[in-house]
C-alpha cells in the first residue's frame, strides 16, 4: 500500500527521508487503526518528496477512508490534504477557528478559490503572530 515492496530487505539507513515517512504509514497501517495522527512528517523532506508524498497521503485516504488529523504549519499543504483546518492559537493552544475546506478534488493550488481560502487562513493566523506597532516602537529607538 505504501508502495516500498522493492525495499522490503532494506536497512532503515538504507532508506531515504520520504521512504521512512512511508515505514512510518505502513506501521500504522498494520495495526488496523481508524485514526492516523500525523505531527509535521514532512517538515524535513525535500519540496519534491513532499508533493510526492502529499499526492500518496491522498491516494491513500481515498482507498482506506481511514481519518487522518495531519498537524502542519504549512497552510497550502493543510488546504490541499484537509477536508477540515483547525486553527490554534499561541500557548497555551486553543482552537481558535475551525474551518471546513470544501474545494472539490483534485485541488488545484493555483486556483483562485484555493487562494481565496489560503488568504482567509493566513489572515486568522496572522491576527495572532504579528505583534502591534505600538509594541515594536520602543525596541526600535533602542538599536543604535
Amino acid at each position: 500500500m505504501v508502495g516500498l515492496a522493492r525495499f522490503a530487505d532494506a536497512y532503515p539507513h538504507q532508506l531515504s527521508g520520504g521512504m521512512r515517512q512511508r515505514v512510518a504509514i505502513a506501521r500504522v497501517l498494520a495495526n488496523d487503526t481508524q485514526v492516523i495522527l500525523m505531527d509535521e512528517p514532512f517538515g524535513a523532506l525535500d519540496a519534491m518528496t513532499r508533493e510526492r508524498l502529499q499526492e500518496d497521503l491522498l491516494e491513500l485516504w481515498q482507498r482506506t477512508q481511514l481519518t487522518v488529523i495531519f498537524v502542519t504549519h504549512a497552510i497550502e499543504e493543510a488546504i490541499l490534504l484537509a477536508d477540515r483546518v483547525v486553527v490554534m492559537t499561541p500557548a497555551p493552544g486553543r482552537i481558535q477557528s475551525d474551518n471546513h475546506v470544501a474545494l472539490a478534488r483534485p485541488r488545484d493550488v493555483a486556483s483562485p478559490e484555493f487562494n481565496s481560502v489560503r488568504r482567509e487562513l493566513s489572515r486568522l493566523l496572522v491576527s495572532h503572530t504579528t505583534k502591534p506597532l505600538t509594541a515594536a516602537r520602543p525596541l526600535l529607538r533602542a538599536l543604535p
